[in-house]
């Protein structure tokens, strides 16, 4: 397996394809490997656990096939992401199927990934950990993970409030490894501009959920069409977290998402049940800041092409 600097410079852009809970499948994964980026997606997405197996088998059966009938192409490895953490019952039956596929990148979340960061080194893999603050970073590190994804203010889902330029060179001071960015980042000018902050490569996600390819549903990708960053939320009231939301989304649950009560206790929520309340994620969608940049669902393979030429273009002209 190549080191993570090596990986990013044999991709056709230095961009990850951020894993989104129930939006990104192998259909969009595939398509960003093939069009040259890494593809990554949530174990937690193929339900049930068994469907796993066949998604990972899927992704590797047509990337081996683009490989075999392009030589000359650039194909991208793919990525998982697995949630560190005790709610996750799934974790250890998600890794051990990740393991005898010998993911190549595997991307961490939450909990520092000791005994997973030894296990993927084991069979040569490559172990990234989502941060949102230096203390975060530390803990990653002394895990032995190869490379950090700061998840900024105005990214996506559960995104962190420190702005890029703080959080890079923060953690710049203690690092000199490969660090990816995160956090509206919706073009081949905010790669390049992610390459100039100090780090080696774009998280991109938001941007992502407005193709063709992806597993949401025609009105999220329309919502984002149609908003901008003045739509966007950030609150802990859908999951105890501070996430980044869409606000006609919250409107559309029955909620003010400028009103939204400060705690989530039952009697804030005015529901008769559980089952009553908006879901995180299903009925309250998440986005990023740089939604106002989206206009047009497109095809994975489009999108990817069009950054590309942004990306080259940025650089040409700075030079």
């Amino acid at each position: 397996m190549n080191t993570p600097r090596e990986i990013f410079r044999n991709l056709r852009a230095p961009v990850i394809g951020a894993p989104m809970f129930l939006v990104s499948g192998p259909e969009l994964v595939i398509e960003q490997c093939k069009a040259g980026i890494v593809g990554a997606f949530p174990a937690l997405n193929a339900r049930p656990q068994e469907q796993l197996e066949a998604w990972l088998t899927q992704i590797e059966t047509a990337l081996a096939r683009q490989r075999s009938e392009n030589p000359g192409a650039k194909v991208a490895p793919y990525a998982v992401n697995l949630i560190v953490n005790p709610a996750n019952k799934r974790l250890e039956q998600d890794f051990e199927v990740c393991v005898r596929h010998k993911v190549p990148i595997i991307i961490t979340s939450l909990h520092a990934p000791t005994a997973i960061a030894k296990r993927v080194h084991d069979y040569g893999g490559i172990v990234f950990h989502d941060v949102v603050r230096v203390r975060h970073a530390e803990k990653a590190l002394e895990a032995g993970v190869d490379g950090i994804i700061l998840v900024c203010a105005g990214a996506g889902g559960h995104a962190g409030r420190i702005n890029p330029f703080a959080l890079t060179n923060e953690i710049r001071r203690m690092f000199d490894g490969p660090l990816v960015l995160a956090g509206a980042i919706t073009d081949g000018a905010g790669v390049l501009a992610a390459q100039a902050m100090g780090c080696d490569a774009a998280y991109m996600g938001t941007r992502f959920i407005a193709t063709t390819e992806s597993l949401a549903v025609e009105h999220y990708k329309q919502m984002l069409v149609d908003s901008n960053a003045e739509d966007i939320v950030y609150t802990p009231f859908f999951s105890g977290v501070h996430g980044s939301y869409l606000k006609p989304s919250i409107r559309n649950a029955g909620l003010d998402p400028d009103n939204l009560p400060v705690q989530s206790g039952e009697d804030k929520l005015q529901y008769r049940s559980r089952d009553e309340r908006p879901k995180t994620w299903k009925d309250i969608w998440g986005a990023g800041q740089g939604v106002g940049n989206i206009d047009s669902i497109v095809p994975a393979r489009e999108l990817v092409d069009r950054i590309v030429r942004e990306y080259e273009a940025a650089r040409k002209a700075l030079c």
